[in-house]
């Protein structure tokens, strides 16, 4: 039986020195992924073309690095609509479980 999507999004893991991330969406270029063992404030982290930035959850302001204005803008916009999904992915990398995808920016 197959079964129609709307997006299809693959979750991948990558090994970083002491520490493991999951890429839960991608869009235009932009990668979105989190760190199974990162700190406070709940965050997750935007790359574009090299460039990234850690965007809080709750409050979508930028921790720490820049994206360019355009790349930026879709990021916040994307996490505002997904804001629940990035949420339970974060209590899932918290407890080590595997993270859902979210849709893309569509």
């Amino acid at each position: 039986m197959k079964v129609d999507r709307p997006y299809t999004v693959q979750v991948w893991t990558a090994v970083v020195p002491n520490m493991q991330h999951a890429g839960i969406s991608r869009f235009f270029g932009i990668v979105i992924k989190m760190f199974f063992s990162d700190h406070a404030p709940p965050h997750f982290h935007a790359e574009y073309s090299g460039p990234e930035a850690l965007v809080t959850i709750e409050t979508l302001e930028v921790l720490r690095g820049r994206l360019p204005r355009r790349a930026l803008a879709l990021v916040l916009e994307w996490a505002a609509v997904h804001r629940d999904e990035l949420r339970e992915d974060r209590d899932r990398a918290r407890s080590g479980r595997t993270l859902t995808p979210i849709p893309p920016l569509g």
